[in-house]
């Protein structure tokens, strides 16, 4: 079977649909991934054909569908979360991370922390120069890993698998004393009487001494985190510079934190009307 980079059909003409699906099966215990795009490429039929294919792998529990293709179905249940989350809102939040990435120019040090949303900013970095990154997580710094002109700094700490992330006392003393132009961070929740909220305090803390390193404060946040509280508070609503969501973002909410002071845009895709939802992108 020929690698699946090649882009050339790695089945004979004629194969049988079981055939077909036996190869997908195979791929995607191998790989643990595959897209939809990738089976089209490697097996010379549709995307129609594969989503087809991969509804009926899913029903037969060979596999777990994602959006865009699927994984193997014995994949660790933190890899399953991440996925979850990674998928929760996708459109908004590859919007988010396109608009927050522009923020940062060249010979610039920027802090990003180990939210699904961070990772979108982190994949429209890749063609800045003497570009350092300081992140906990570990998909980021896979992501940034071995580029030309970047240089990614990750503190120690104890592996938090549930968010692919690094916690606890050796990333809280490492991040002190450090300073960076921008802190780029994600939020389970977003008020202006609680600020940003995490889920748990191992990963809040974290936050907390990349939020202290930062000249400035950009939260990354889509329309579902406005207006809910989580477990603990990781930045105040003071401390943070800009908002970027998206339109979606409830109209009262983003008008009381421009009112605060805090900038906030709201992205959208090219030729869409960001009036529509939460007031104009600023």
């Amino acid at each position: 079977m020929k690698a699946i980079e090649t882009h050339q059909p790695v089945i004979e003409e004629g194969t049988t649909l079981r055939e077909r699906r036996e190869v997908i099966a195979r791929m995607v215990e191998q790989r643990g991934r595959v897209s939809v795009a990738e089976l089209s490429r490697s097996l010379g039929v549709s995307e129609v054909t594969i989503r087809k294919d991969l509804a009926a792998l899913e029903l037969d529990h060979h596999l777990i569908r994602t959006r865009g293709g699927a994984i193997r179905r014995r994949i660790s249940r933190a890899e399953l979360a991440f996925e979850v989350r990674y998928n929760l809102h996708r459109p908004e939040k590859e919007l988010i991370g396109r608009a927050a990435a522009a923020m940062v120019g060249d010979g610039e040090t920027v802090a990003l922390d180990s939210s699904t949303t961070a990772l979108q900013v982190a994949r429209n970095l890749k063609d800045r120069q003497e570009l350092t990154v300081i992140t906990n997580s570990i998909r980021i710094a896979a992501e940034l890993a071995g580029l030309q002109g970047l240089t990614v700094l990750v503190p120690g700490g104890r592996l938090r698998s549930e968010a692919f992330s690094l916690v606890g006392g050796w990333s809280r003393s490492w991040l002190r004393g450090i300073h960076v132009k921008r802190a780029f961070v994600g939020a389970v929740g977003f008020t202006l009487e609680h600020g940003l909220t995490e889920a748990t305090e191992e990963e809040a803390e974290v936050k907390r001494g990349l939020v202290a390193a930062a000249g400035e404060v950009v939260a990354v946040i889509d329309h579902s985190k406005w207006g809910k509280v989580a477990f603990t508070t990781f930045c105040r609503p003071e401390r943070i510079g800009t908002v970027i969501s998206d339109p979606r973002a409830p109209a009262a909410q983003v008008a009381a934190a421009r009112e605060h002071g805090i900038v906030v845009r709201l992205v959208s895709e090219p030729g869409s009307d960001p009036s529509r939802s939460g007031g104009a992108a600023r």
